[in-house]
């Protein structure tokens, strides 16, 4: 049940599976949650020279041009290993707007080290607290975003602003900024960051309009989805050969009827949140912005409340296992959390479906 993806994509995904195989296994990625504060800097410099930060990007900003759809495979290959990189605030949530909404001065700027691995900037999607006041030739920022993923690690911060009756987006550089390293339950690089009297020019802000701001929700959406989709697939494989190896009352646990059910719903859950990220990431890689919208929301529904079945049948099938925080097992748990709760959970997003059903299209409709 998979979906038809490009050779240079399955390609791509073989690479990043290879690269996170090969440097984020479990003793690895303990290291870097208690010392090195959740981001594994030379992982990034990994993903770089092999060219896999930059596989997304259009090749005018010296990308592989292979879109959203090569971005979730990234990520799905990411999700596998919960690997703590902060892939899809960087690629998602800033520098595919900045490669597609920006000036050649922001590209340059900041996608050359992007590509590189030298420079991490990191998106803030969603509503925003942050507010500016226009003085002249001047755009004065105030507020506080309580959690920017990769936001400890950032060189700049790429975030929604309300001015006035407009609506903006900004690339501010942290130097300006006020940030406060936080800690979450996936134990990644996290932040809080503080906006005080932060004076920008319209050099400082993404082309678009007032639009620009929900195509980066859309993406990062549909990101997360991809990146769950590999963490529920994992889970899953974990907690069949968990129920397969574990003898009781003389026989595996998963010849009993109940953990095979559970696990089959799972699996189901699994195909549909790695579908849906992938029939959306098409979407957006043809230009079909219309039904791209409708589309990020159902892969974020079912990353939501299909990834949070998945991580909780997964834990339980481990049994007592399962609530040991340093198993194995638990990382997948709260990585999978994390993500059906970042930029919406199943409940909030559903009711933004919802308000989109009587003029969306047909996510399954021919073409």
């Amino acid at each position: 049940m998979d979906f038809e993806l490009d050779e240079p994509v399955r390609e791509l995904g073989q690479l990043a599976s290879t690269i996170f195989d090969d440097r984020s296994g479990v003793e690895r990625v303990k290291h870097v949650e208690s010392t090195l504060g959740g981001h594994d800097a030379e992982l990034w410099s990994t993903l770089a020279e092999t060219g896999v930060l930059g596989a997304a990007l259009p090749e005018q900003v010296g990308g592989a041009g292979l879109g959203m759809l090569g971005l979730v495979t990234i990520l799905e290959a990411q999700g596998r290993r919960v690997a703590p990189v902060p892939l899809w605030p960087v690629l998602a949530g800033a520098a595919l707007p900045i490669a597609e909404f920006g000036t050649a001065d922001q590209r340059s700027r900041w996608l050359d080290g992007v590509v590189a691995g030298t420079t991490l900037v990191a998106g803030a999607p969603g509503a925003s607290t942050v507010r500016g006041t226009r003085h002249h030739d001047r755009i004065v920022l105030d507020g506080q975003l309580p959690l920017v993923f990769g936001g400890a690690v950032a060189d700049a911060i790429v975030v929604p602003v309300r001015c006035d009756d407009e609506e903006l987006v900004a690339i501010v550089p942290t130097e300006h900024l006020t940030v406060t390293p936080v800690q979450v339950i996936s134990r990644v690089s996290a932040a809080a960051v503080t906006f005080d009297d932060v004076s920008l020019t319209e050099a400082d802000l993404l082309g678009g309009g007032k639009d620009v701001g929900a195509w980066i929700l859309g993406r990062c959406r549909t990101a997360i989805a991809g990146l769950q989709a590999g963490i529920c697939h994992e889970a899953l494989a974990m907690a069949a050969a968990y129920t397969s190896q574990r003898i009781q009352f003389g026989r595996p646990l998963s010849t009993n009827q109940a953990v095979a059910m559970r696990a089959a719903d799972a699996h189901l859950d699994t195909v549909a949140i790695r579908l849906s990220a992938q029939r959306a990431a098409w979407l957006m890689d043809r230009g079909d912005e219309q039904a791209a919208v409708s589309a990020a929301l159902v892969a974020k529904w079912w990353a939501s409340h299909g990834g949070l079945r998945t991580v909780h049948a997964t834990q339980h099938l481990h049994g007592g296992m399962g609530a040991d925080l340093d198993y194995p097992i638990h990382r997948y748990f709260i990585w999978g959390r994390d993500a059906a709760f970042s930029l919406g959970g199943a409940d909030a997003v559903a009711a933004e479906l919802g308000d989109l059903l009587p003029s969306a299209p047909a996510i399954g409709a021919p073409l």
